[in-house]
């Protein structure tokens, strides 16, 4: 089933830790910090578990205990209920760990 994009200028209102990906592209972004290489790892590794059962995958970098995380539905053209859902996740997982 096709996702329907969502008003990025909406959804930011209830996920203050993201911002709108730089430059023209639809896309959510957010960048973390934990305490070192391994909890950003096990944070990584939450996520994707999460990633694989909702065939949705984040674009993401690491480097040692930072993570930069970037969200849109590629399919769609832009964010929808999907990239919500998985922002809300990483959100919780974060916490979880300690990270901001």
């Amino acid at each position: 089933m096709a996702q329907a994009v969502v008003d990025l200028t909406e959804i930011l209102k209830d996920l203050p830790r993201w911002s709108s990906a730089p430059g023209d592209r639809p896309a959510i972004a957010r960048s973390l910090t934990f305490a070192d290489f391994n909890t950003a790892f096990a944070f990584m590794t939450r996520v994707a578990l999460l990633a694989e059962k909702m065939d949705h995958h984040p674009e993401w970098s690491n480097v040692y205990n930072r993570v930069e995380v970037l969200l849109t539905t590629h399919d769609a053209g832009g964010v929808t209920e999907l990239d919500l859902k998985m922002a809300r996740f990483i959100d919780e997982a974060a916490t979880a760990l300690g990270g901001n």
